[in-house]
């Protein structure tokens, strides 16, 4: 299973779109900052599945009742998906890292930052796909395969 994460898209349909088509994954995981740009990504992709939460930005634009955090289990690994700004990740991702142990996750998903992480803490890997919505974006892919996954951070605009 490859799943493409996004982040911090701030208007940047075009490139999502783009990634998604390149990559043809089997889901897509919007970790909000725009909630409407996730919308606009399903809309035009409607095959793919998509996970999503909001972010600091999306305080008027999500659909209400929706989770600020999901956790969901691909095939058998367990991801915890947030925008990142409940758990003050600009300051440190040891809430995050608590949060996503305590929820029984192997991988903890978040943006907010802008920037993007990938490593392991203690039995949890942190990913940040960093933003599709600049000049320099960036975005995930993380592999499933059974109980196992890997994870990488790549470039919008190759080299």
């Amino acid at each position: 299973m490859k799943l493409l994460i996004l982040s911090d898209s701030h208007g940047n349909v075009d490139a999502m779109v783009a990634v998604a088509n390149k990559e043809c994954p089997d889901g897509i995981i919007h970790l909000g900052d725009c909630w409407r740009d996730a919308t606009e990504l399903k809309r035009q992709l409607p095959r793919i599945p998509m996970y999503r939460v909001p972010g600091n930005c999306d305080s008027y634009s999500w659909t209400a009742g929706s989770e600020d955090i999901l956790t969901w289990k691909f095939q058998d690994v367990t991801v915890y998906m947030t925008h990142g700004h409940h758990h003050n990740v600009k300051m440190s991702l040891l809430r995050l890292h608590l949060a996503a142990k305590e929820a029984g996750a192997q991988v903890a998903l978040f943006g907010h930052t802008h920037r993007s992480y990938y490593e392991d803490h203690d039995g949890v890997t942190l990913m940040n796909p960093g933003t599709c919505g600049s000049v320099m974006g960036t975005y995930g892919i993380l592999m499933i395969n059974g109980g196992s996954y890997s994870g990488e951070i790549r470039k919008i605009h190759g080299d």
